[in-house]
């Protein structure tokens, strides 16, 4: 396995303006489905957050695993998921004001009239009630701006103090966040997502998309990796490794979300309650029975296999196919899990879904790239960054005469 670093540089001038044409293309055709179906333009904005949503949790995610587990690998690629997951605040809290807006038009039980009567809405009192819907909200939000600016600036700190304290602050918010990090991301996917059906009941759902939003995740990482390896941005710290770790952590989140999916498929399947397997009903009718299957094979099946051989993880035009594949499938994946709403019948790829996509790709784009050229590429002055490059420090011929002498009396006490 060879560093990209040893290809020619990719040209990326001519993909300069890509953002700012999503963002106006998109932008356009946003506007105009708000005006023409505000309905329709509801749940293509909320489809589209829902997706790049993931992208900021996954990354967050991420950071903190990295510092929990003191790892060393993934050092040289820390910032890429630093600088991922701020887009969390502001941009995606601004990005929510329209659905915050336009709620009652997708979140039915909003609209009743006596709640009361509904007896999953009552189970579910006082947290699915307009104002548990707003508060919940901000309360995720509030928890992902803490969490990711504190982890990114005392990361930044690092860089220019290289003490200690900032390495345990790191080590503190991620203890502290992962915690957070699940309440959130789970009250998150149950009130913007689940509760489009709110009579359902699945304990599994949070952890559902948290398995599919690192998935993705992984996949963006990979690729931001290795663009950055070939324009030499990363080539002094990069190594074969960091190509073999990312990509067996994708192939171990193909198989966690397969499980996931499956295990909370089986049990609702085997307890065969009305107020669970009408979810899956609803996605049995039309097109939507494809669209599962889609989901089975190409969210699982293709990258299973794909991923198999160690050797294919580090060749670039593979590696681009797989990840734009694991996008395709996210987006599906979210499609199945809110469009049946809109559409019982079947599967519709609307042009204000396209619209919509395309404006908040522009957006998260913009301002990664923006932040991300901001501040170094990686962390300059982290302890564990030459491990990281495979560089190892011979010990002082007087250390190792004292660790020898050390080690001879440790035996001599054993015997």
């Amino acid at each position: 396995m060879k560093s990209q670093a040893s290809h020619s540089p990719l040209d990326l001038s001519k993909y300069r303006k890509v953002p700012a044409i999503l963002m106006a293309v998109g932008g356009i055709l946003a506007g105009l489905g708000f005006l023409v179906n505000p309905q329709q333009f509801a749940f293509s904005w909320l489809l589209a957050f829902m997706f790049f949503l993931s992208l900021g949790l996954g990354a967050l995610f991420l950071v903190m695993v990295h510092h929990l587990f003191d790892a060393a690998w993934s050092v040289p690629i820390r910032r890429i998921s630093e600088q991922l997951s701020t887009i969390l605040f502001p941009t995606m809290a601004l990005l929510f004001i329209p659905i915050a807006l336009l709620a009652p038009t997708v979140y039915p039980w909003m609209r009743e009239v006596h709640p009361e009567l509904d007896h999953a809405l009552h189970a579910k009192h006082p947290l699915f009630t307009m104002q548990g819907f707003y508060i919940a909200s901000a309360a995720c939000f509030l928890i992902w701006w803490w969490l990711s600016s504190n982890l990114r600036g005392w990361s930044l700190k690092q860089d220019t103090t290289g003490g200690a304290l900032p390495t345990y602050k790191l080590r503190f918010y991620s203890c502290v966040g992962i915690v957070l990090f699940a309440v959130s991301l789970s009250l998150g996917a149950v009130m913007w997502m689940k509760a489009l059906m709110h009579e359902w009941f699945s304990t599994m759902y949070g952890v559902y998309y948290f398995a599919g939003s690192v998935w993705m995740t992984l996949a963006t990482v990979y690729v931001i990796t290795m663009i950055l390896d070939r324009q030499k941005v990363l080539s002094a710290v990069i190594h074969a490794n960091q190509y073999y770790y990312i990509g067996s952590l994708l192939f171990a989140f193909t198989v966690f979300y397969s499980y996931i999916t499956f295990s909370q498929y089986f049990i609702i399947w085997n307890a065969n309650l009305p107020e669970e397997t009408f979810w899956y009903l609803a996605r049995e009718k039309g097109t939507w029975f494809y669209v599962g299957l889609v989901i089975i094979f190409g969210h699982f099946f293709i990258p299973f296999l794909g991923l198999l051989r160690i050797d294919l993880k580090s060749v670039f035009p593979y590696m681009l196919g797989v990840c734009i594949w694991a996008w395709l499938m996210h987006f599906v994946d979210m499609s199945f899990n809110i469009m049946p709403i809109l559409h019982p019948d079947g599967f519709v790829l609307h042009w204000m879904d396209l619209g919509c996509w395309a404006f908040m790709a522009g957006v998260v784009a913009t301002v990664f790239i923006r932040k991300f050229a901001a501040h170094p590429p990686y962390p300059l002055k982290d302890p564990r960054l030459s491990e990281a490059m495979g560089l190892y420090h011979d010990m002082p011929d007087s250390l190792a005469g004292e660790h020898v002498s050390h080690e001879a009396g440790r035996q001599g006490g054993k015997s």
